[in-house]
């Protein structure tokens, strides 16, 4: 049977001030009135069955994503004590569907995507089924053909093509990279046979775990004294036991960059990271005067700029270029557009100068 694990667990640091520790990236509206985690489960609608869903997130958003999410029960949120990164994420959530259905299929995937057309998504997703079908040893993960030379993303480079099912072009995975220079991201992207790593991936959970034994003993041994409490009255206790004693890795690192039999399926649909601010140029469009605007906002030579506000509120701007212009209740960001890295130090600077209610 298919299951979904979503990760929601990130802090969206760069999306700060509407990005906050008690409603990060995932739980905000960004690409449309929907947040975006529940654009997420509603991508899965139909494809998925609502019971077969499960959300692993920090322990402090449970209560929020329930809010957000009433078709879910809260038996199917998940809260990690602490963040300890993708590995042990996708290792816990494998043996607790494990614990319920031996033969299940997992697709994986994080809560803060656009991903458009809903219905060739879930064409892309059946196809890695099939695929896991036909081979249980497999794991399958998605390529995005990159449209220009990121210097953010980690690269997935293809090698032989396979004779799988489908008519979504597949290929065997001959390496994984990590995030590149601007210079070899050109490289990649004059080659033609290099993908962005999506992070979306389908396996058999007996398989993910199987892996993460082989490669991740350590972490595998913990995960599985928390699966042997699934259901007993100490779960919680041995969870926060166990979990937190975890050295936290990515799943890239522990398996994806060591296990033989990985596939990449070239995604047929459009997908967006929306990692830093200036995604959302590419999801709302620019106007005449190149700016991006969400809210009400009066420009007056104002060009290039990225303004996000609201409807009740008025945001005005003069001489103003290249910039974004974040206008939240109690915060307002005004940075230069073209160093979104820097955002990443606001958390830091907050907390070192005692300002923490405005993380």
């Amino acid at each position: 049977m298919l299951h979904a694990i979503i990760m929601a667990g990130g802090s969206g640091t760069r999306f700060w001030p509407e990005s906050r520790a008690a409603c990060p990236k995932q739980l905000l509206p960004l690409a449309s009135d929907q947040t975006m985690m529940q654009a997420t489960v509603g991508r899965l609608a139909g494809l998925v069955a609502p019971e077969q869903l499960l959300i692993v997130t920090n322990h402090s958003l449970v209560e929020a994503i329930c809010q957000q999410l009433p078709g879910i029960t809260p038996e199917q949120i998940l809260g990690e004590p602490v963040g300890r990164d993708t590995a042990p994420c996708v290792g816990l959530a494998a043996a607790l569907v494990l614990a319920t259905d031996p033969d299940a299929t997992l697709v994986v995937m994080p809560a803060d995507h656009v991903i458009e057309p809903e219905d060739i998504f879930q064409q892309a997703i059946t196809h890695a089924v099939e695929l896991v079908d036909e081979d249980p040893t497999r794991i399958i993960t998605f390529g995005i053909r990159p449209s220009y030379a990121a210097d953010s993303f980690g690269y997935i480079e293809r090698g032989t093509a396979t004779d799988g099912p489908g008519q979504i072009p597949t290929f065997e995975v001959k390496q994984f990279h990590e995030k590149p220079s601007v210079e070899v991201a050109s490289e990649y992207l004059d080659a033609g046979s290099y993908y962005w790593n999506s992070g979306i991936f389908v396996w058999k959970a007996a398989t993910i775990l199987s892996a993460l034994k082989h490669y991740e003993p350590v972490m595998w041994e913990r995960i599985q004294v928390i699966a042997e409490a699934i259901g007993n009255e100490n779960f919680l206790e041995v969870l926060q036991r166990e979990f937190t004693a975890i050295e936290g890795r990515s799943i890239d690192y522990a398996v994806m960059e060591r296990y033989d039999n990985v596939l990449v399926v070239e995604a047929p649909f459009d997908w967006d990271d929306v990692g830093t601010w200036q995604s959302l140029e590419q999801i709302h469009g620019q106007d005449q005067q190149g700016n991006t605007v969400v809210g009400q906002h009066l420009g007056i030579d104002t060009t290039r700029s990225i303004v996000r506000g609201s409807n009740e509120h008025l945001v005005v701007t003069v001489g103003m270029d290249n910039c974004i212009i974040v206008h939240t209740e109690d915060a307002t960001l005004i940075a230069n557009r073209e160093d979104p890295e820097a955002l990443r130090q606001i958390a830091k600077q907050l907390k070192d100068k005692g300002l923490e209610e405005f993380l």
